[in-house]
């Protein structure tokens, strides 16, 4: 295996946490980078194609080191599945009944959506959606970007091995000391420990699991002896939130919702709104997307909370229409409004700013 690959040096222990569905635009890494921070690109959701032309678009702008976080799908993940048997047999039987399980709720939910919102067409789920995995770790290895994150899961070792011998740094998003030693033994460079109150989707790497309801400060003396660096993720907002997480053994900290309003996030209008309205509150949900993720109660959530399946992305495929619907819209009680715990420091504001006060 090729020797590990150390996090790229910056004037500033900052992460600016990769923000899937808009938010980490170019604009916004570019911004961060010249602060002195890390800027990631969110290559989820995305295809390829964009992906390429973010990279390159930060590239011509910027010489300095940047990231890109990935998606993992559950069947490119080294994470183990957690079978109740030691039989091979019955646990290949048991998979396929799983799979049949999700199959019939996804079903079922998306005949509640039809009914819920009969103008919009609600789609199939595409069963065989891995967002592009393959190609995206294509494109980050001939970019050799400086940084390649991993979200949902934890990548294969010879995934690893192949970005380190382009040079590349490998972080892998955790929730708990099993995820954070299967990524060490995977081959992970440092670990990205994140807390219950991390905005958007927990980094659970088994999508039935229910996150833990630790925050950073306690996950982080739980996996000091792990023997790589850690980032703390979840509810850093402030200069004292940065001093404390260094202070528990992390190297940097890992922040994204109070960038949400920056000057140069690709937030949504309607995601703007939301975290300025006073009647919303925080809540972690599986209602979007399947996924538990901690975003603002509002509308849709109350309705459909407590009906979606633990099945991504099919459940994300299918409110998909729905969202955007609500987004044109400018609807708030239609949208999924990710934000983490301390979504109320959000500000608007440059991001050099918000970098300046983050900084110890």
């Amino acid at each position: 295996m090729a020797a590990t690959i150390e996090m790229p040096a910056t004037r500033r222990p900052i992460v600016v946490a990769p923000m899937a569905g808009g938010p980490s635009t170019p604009d916004l890494v570019v911004a961060a980078g010249e602060a002195g921070a890390l800027g990631m690109l969110a290559a989820g959701y995305k295809r390829p194609a964009d992906l390429i032309a973010e990279i390159a678009d930060v590239r011509e702008r910027f010489t300095g080191p940047f990231g890109v976080n990935l998606f993992v799908p559950a069947d490119a993940s080294c994470a183990p599945e957690r079978v109740d048997s030691d039989s091979a047999a019955t646990g290949v039987a048991d998979a396929e009944g799983r799979d049949r399980a999700d199959r019939v709720a996804v079903e079922a939910f998306r005949d509640l959506l039809v009914q819920a919102a009969p103008d919009v067409h609600v789609p199939t789920p595409d069963w065989h959606d891995r967002d592009h995995y393959e190609d995206k770790l294509d494109i980050v290895e001939a970019a050799r970007v400086a940084v390649v994150s991993f979200t949902f899961g934890c990548p294969q070792p010879h995934v690893v091995e192949r970005l380190h011998e382009a040079g590349i740094c490998v972080l892998v998003t955790v929730t708990t000391e099993e995820e954070a030693h299967t990524a060490v033994a995977a081959g992970a460079d440092a670990l990205v420990v994140q807390g219950y109150e991390a905005g958007g989707h927990r980094g659970t790497h088994r999508v039935t699991d229910a996150p833990n309801q630790l925050d950073h400060l306690a996950l982080l003396p739980m996996m000091t002896d792990v023997g790589v660096p850690l980032i703390a993720a979840g509810g850093i907002t402030t200069a004292g939130d940065t001093r404390r997480a260094l202070g528990a053994g992390a190297v940097a900290v890992q922040a994204g919702t109070t960038f949400l309003l920056a000057d140069e996030a690709g937030t949504t209008a309607a995601t703007r709104m939301g975290l300025t309205d006073p009647r919303l509150g925080s809540c972690v949900t599986r209602a979007f997307s399947g996924r538990p993720a901690r975003g603002l109660r509002n509308g849709f959530v109350d309705r459909f909370d407590a009906l979606a399946p633990a099945v991504y992305p099919a459940v994300d495929q299918l409110t998909k229409p729905l969202r955007a619907r609500a987004a044109q819209r400018g609807d708030i009680d239609g949208v999924s409004i990710w934000a983490g715990a301390g979504w109320r420091a959000a500000r608007e504001a440059p991001a050099a700013d918000i970098v300046d006060s983050l900084t110890p």
